[in-house]
């Protein structure tokens, strides 16, 4: 008897009101109406669109994908070598972390172990490493280390020495996930307002201060304020739905240095940034690495197959006996399509290459788009394949006309929030066009979503 699948009607029949129907039933987490399209397939930077609205219904396009799934599709639609490692990833075993695996075993050598490829950031034998399904999660996770590293599990009360660490720093404009803990670490009441807050007093409260991104003062007043209450600090290192703000030189290592000095946990959050500035990690600068306590990788690190976080963290941060247990924990087949996408970005120098690109892409961004079209683009911000332009006042407030212009002209693109207003008198930041393109994109089909992003801009007016 077949076991596969029965034919579907509307699969070549009416397309589009399967389509309909999917997107109805697929819980809409924007509050408004969806963008009325959807996907059928893709490769590389393309991909195929099917038109849902009432107008076009069924209407066939092609668009160049500058947003890169959320930023995960680290080598565009359909690669080989990602489309043979989830094969591949099929037959390496389905163990959790309960049991070793070679497939996780080979990956987690090659990145940590002697003469790893990761090494200069997390010298081997002091870090060790576990995994998760999402950025969020792997966020959680961190967050959950640095509230254990105060906590005796064994004799149920404060390690000595922290019982008063009650407060953790982060930044206005940040973002870390949606779950109930990061969204205290986000200093914007949409997502928090309703919801059950942490508890804040009592042995194990834990509050949450906000201070501005990129400042030196606010961080060296904030540190002497906070003093021995401080217990971590949770940072992007360039912040993404703030709007792409990259901190001043030195910043990073300052605030490294300054948890180093005062016994305070240091959380780099790269989710985003992971892969995506020429360097697999953004928290460095001129003098290299930029030391931390717990790093949080994702997005990129799927290889755009598999939804995956890490989560790196000094040897002495743990968690009681079976606190974080989890079945996604660098299962072997996500290992599988990790270790052969990295392979892959070493063997044909991607980093480089990207940063290259990366490169003329922003001079590109700010002659077409800012030069041109000032009245729809106000600045060009970022590094490598991470990048955003943000809008003018007059552009934001024409945003969701802007994005069905940008898809008609034959580019979909995301935006993000912006930081916007912020404190101690600095400017206010708009939404931001966000371009996140595949690692192995070269310079012809960068020029191309720039030429169909301007194509999109000069529609609106």
């Amino acid at each position: 008897m077949s076991t596969a699948p029965a034919a579907r009607d509307d699969r070549t029949g009416d397309l589009a009101g399967v389509l309909s129907r999917g997107a109805d039933l697929h819980l809409n987490h924007y509050g408004a109406g969806r963008l009325p399209f959807a996907c059928v397939g893709g490769s590389g930077l393309e991909l195929d669109v099917v038109d849902l609205s009432p107008e076009h219904r069924g209407r066939r396009l092609r668009l160049l994908d500058a947003s890169g799934g959320y930023a995960s599709a680290t080598l565009g639609g359909d690669h080989p070598v990602v489309r043979a490692a989830v094969a591949r990833g099929t037959g390496v075993g389905s163990v959790t972390d309960e049991l070793g695996s070679l497939e996780r075993a080979e990956l987690l050598d090659r990145l940590f172990g002697p003469g790893g490829l990761w090494t200069d950031h997390f010298p081997n034998g002091q870090y060790h490493v576990s995994g998760r399904n999402s950025g969020s999660e792997g966020n959680e996770l961190a967050l959950r280390l640095v509230l254990e590293s105060r906590f005796d599990a064994r004799r149920l009360q404060h390690r000595p020495g922290k019982e008063r660490r009650d407060t953790i720093l982060a930044f206005q404009g940040a973002w870390h996930g949606w779950t109930d803990g990061l969204v205290q670490l986000l200093n914007r009441r949409h997502y928090q307002a309703g919801l059950p807050t942490p508890e804040t007093t009592g042995p194990y409260g834990v509050r949450v201060e906000h201070i501005p991104f990129g400042d030196p003062t606010a961080l060296e007043e904030a540190f002497t304020a906070l003093g021995d209450r401080l217990l971590a600090v949770v940072v992007e290192p360039i912040q993404g739905d703030a709007g792409i703000l990259e901190p001043p030189p030195g910043y990073l290592r300052g605030l490294s240095r300054l948890c180093a000095e005062g016994g305070v946990l240091l959380v780099a959050d790269e989710v985003l940034t992971f892969a995506k500035t020429g360097r697999y990690f953004a928290m460095r600068d001129a003098d290299g690495p930029v030391p931390t306590d717990i790093t949080v990788i994702g997005k990129y690190l799927g290889m755009g197959a598999v939804s995956t976080s890490m989560v790196i963290a000094r040897r002495e941060l743990t968690v009681r006996a079976s606190g974080a247990v989890s079945t996604s924990d660098l299962r072997p087949s996500a290992c599988a399509v990790i270790r052969d996408g990295i392979e892959h970005i070493e063997a044909e120098g991607l980093l480089r290459r990207s940063a290259e690109v990366g490169a003329h892409l922003a001079k590109q961004l700010d002659t077409v788009l800012v030069g041109r079209h000032p009245e729809v683009f106000t600045e060009v911000r970022g590094t490598g394949f991470m990048l955003g332009v943000e809008l003018t006042a007059a552009a934001a407030a024409k945003m969701g006309a802007l994005r069905r212009a940008l898809i008609e002209a034959g580019v979909y693109a995301e935006f993000m929030a912006g930081a916007g207003k912020r404190s101690g008198g600095r400017r206010y930041v708009h939404p931001t066009l966000r371009i996140v393109l595949p690692l192995n994109t070269g310079q012809a089909l960068a020029d191309e979503v720039v030429e169909r992003v301007a194509a999109g801009a000069r529609a609106l007016q």
